[in-house]
C-alpha cells in the first residue's frame, strides 16, 4: 500500500519524491480556450518531512485485489480527463520513481487546464497541499469504500469543497503541474486505493487505474 501523505491534523509520512512522467500521449485533448480562475487548497503549517512518490497515499505496496478491480470495473467509472479515451492512455503504474519506489498511479498527460472529471458520484474526503503532489483532492465512493485520488492539479472547480458531494462526470478540478510535475509536461496523477476499515483518507490498498479502462471501447 502506498506511504501516508502529510497534514495538519493526521500525521503522515512519504517516499522520496519522485521524477514524474514526461512523455506525451500519442492524441492529444483539445487545448481548454478559457482556462478557470485558480482556486487551490490551503498548505498545512506543519513542516511535511521527505515527500513520497508523487504525494500518491498509501502504505508499502500489496499483492493486487483481483475482486476490487472486478468490482471497479462494473461500476463504468469516467475517465478522469476531458477529451482523454482509453486508447491514449499508458500503463505508468509499474513504473520506478526515486530510489526505486513504484508510481503506483496513472499518469494521464493534457493541456493545462484541461477539466478533471469525478470518476462517479461521492463525496471530496480532503482538499490537500502538498509538495510532491502540489493541488490534490482524495474522494471516497458513496460507500466509503474506495478513494480516488487526484493530484498535480492547477486548481479547483467552483464549489468544491471538502465534504461536498459530486457527480459522476461532474467537473471537479483542472490539469497542471503543481508539486513536483515538471511544468513542461502537465498532467493529472490519478491513483485508486481500497480503504481499510478506519476509512483514513490517505491510505489504502492500491490498484491500477489503467486496468479499469485497459480493454474499454475508445
Amino acid at each position: 500500500m502506498l506511504a501516508v501523505v502529510a497534514g495538519a491534523v493526521i500525521g503522515t509520512w512519504f517516499r522520496p519524491a519522485a521524477t514524474t512522467q514526461t512523455s506525451a500521449v500519442t492524441s492529444s485533448p483539445q487545448q481548454v480556450e478559457a482556462l478557470p480562475p485558480v482556486r487551490t487548497a490551503a498548505a498545512s503549517p506543519a513542516p511535511e518531512p521527505a515527500p513520497n512518490t508523487d504525494a500518491t497515499p498509501g502504505t508499502p505496496a500489496a499483492p493486487p485485489d483481483a475482486s476490487a478491480l472486478s468490482h471497479l470495473r462494473t461500476r463504468d467509472l469516467t475517465l478522469p480527463v476531458t477529451g482523454v479515451g482509453p486508447a491514449q492512455l499508458s500503463d505508468t503504474y509499474t513504473q520506478a520513481r526515486a530510489a526505486g519506489a513504484p508510481h503506483e498511479a496513472l499518469d494521464i498527460m493534457a493541456p493545462r487546464g484541461t477539466p478533471v472529471l469525478a470518476v462517479e458520484d461521492g463525496r471530496v474526503a480532503r482538499l490537500f497541499l502538498s509538495k510532491p503532489g502540489g493541488i490534490t483532492l482524495y474522494q471516497f465512493d458513496p460507500s466509503g469504500e474506495y478513494a480516488y485520488y487526484y493530484a498535480h492539479l492547477d486548481g479547483y472547480a467552483d464549489g468544491i469543497t471538502e465534504g461536498a458531494s459530486v457527480r459522476k462526470g461532474q467537473v471537479i478540478a483542472y490539469v497542471g503541474s503543481t508539486g513536483n510535475a515538471s511544468p513542461d509536461a502537465p498532467h493529472l496523477h490519478f491513483a485508486i486505493f481500497k480503504l481499510g476499515a478506519e476509512r483514513q483518507w490517505w491510505r489504502g490498498t492500491p490498484i491500477n487505474p489503467f486496468l479499469i479502462w485497459r480493454d474499454a471501447k475508445p
